[in-house]
C-alpha cells in the first residue's frame, strides 16, 4: 500500500464524515498524545517498599534512578541531609514538579473523552437533516450523496465518537489509578523522611 491509497482513503473519510471529521481526528490525534505522555511518566520500575527503598539509597547515594519515585526519593534524602529547618515544607516545594508532572494531560484527556461522543452526535445530527431533506425534495441522488450520504455520514460520524472516547476512557482509567498509586508513594516518601528526621532529633 503506498501513500496515494492513504492519501484517498483519508480524503474519503472527510468526505463521507463532513464538517465533524477534522475536530475528530485533531481530539484522536491530542488523545492519544496526552495518553502516551501519561503512560511514560506514570511507568513504574520499583517494586520495592518506601522503607527498603529508603535504605537502599542511603547505603548506596549514588545508585542510578530507574522512575519518578526513585527519582523522588533519592532528592529526598538530598534535602533531608541538608538539615533544613522545615523538612516537610521544603519536600511539600522539591515534590510539587513530580505533582504536576503525573497529572499533565489528564484534563485534556477527560474533555476530550467527553466531547468526542458530542461531536459524533453532532455529525448524525447534520447527517439525518440531509437524509430528511433529501426525502422531502424526493431526491435520491443529489450533489452530496442524497439519502444514502446522509445515513452513511450520520453513521460513520457516530462510530468515530465512540471509537475515540471509549479507548480513551478505559486507558485513562488504568492510568488514572497509576497515578494515584504514585501521589501514595510520594506522601509515603515525605511521612518517612520527616519521621527519621524527628527520631533523630530524639
Amino acid at each position: 500500500m503506498d501513500v496515494s491509497f492513504w492519501f484517498l482513503a483519508t480524503k474519503n473519510l472527510f468526505e463521507q464524515g463532513g464538517f465533524v471529521m477534522p475536530p475528530l481526528l485533531f481530539c484522536a490525534a491530542a488523545l492519544w498524545y496526552g495518553l502516551g505522555y501519561r503512560y511514560c511518566v506514570l511507568k513504574t520500575h520499583n517494586a520495592l517498599d518506601m522503607r527498603d527503598l529508603y535504605k537502599a539509597y542511603c547505603q548506596s547515594p549514588n545508585r542510578p534512578t530507574k522512575d519518578l519515585i526513585e527519582h523522588a526519593m533519592k532528592l529526598g534524602i538530598g534535602i533531608k541531609q541538608q538539615q533544613v529547618v522545615n523538612l516537610r515544607r521544603n519536600l511539600d516545594a522539591a515534590f510539587y514538579d513530580y505533582e504536576q508532572e503525573i497529572r499533565q494531560y489528564s484534563v485534556l484527556i477527560k474533555v476530550i473523552v467527553m466531547i468526542s461522543p458530542l461531536l459524533g452526535l453532532l455529525g448524525t445530527v447534520a447527517g439525518m437533516i440531509e437524509t430528511f431533506d433529501s426525502l422531502a425534495e424526493m431526491a435520491l441522488f443529489t450533489q452530496s450523496g442524497g439519502i444514502a450520504g446522509g445515513v452513511a455520514q450520520a453513521l460513520l460520524t457516530t462510530q468515530t465518537g465512540l471509537t475515540v472516547a471509549i479507548p480513551g476512557v478505559l486507558i485513562q482509567n488504568i492510568l488514572q489509578k497509576k497515578q494515584m498509586n504514585i501521589q501514595n508513594n510520594l506522601a509515603q516518601i515525605k511521612d518517612l523522611l520527616c519521621s527519621q528526621q524527628s527520631s533523630r532529633n530524639l
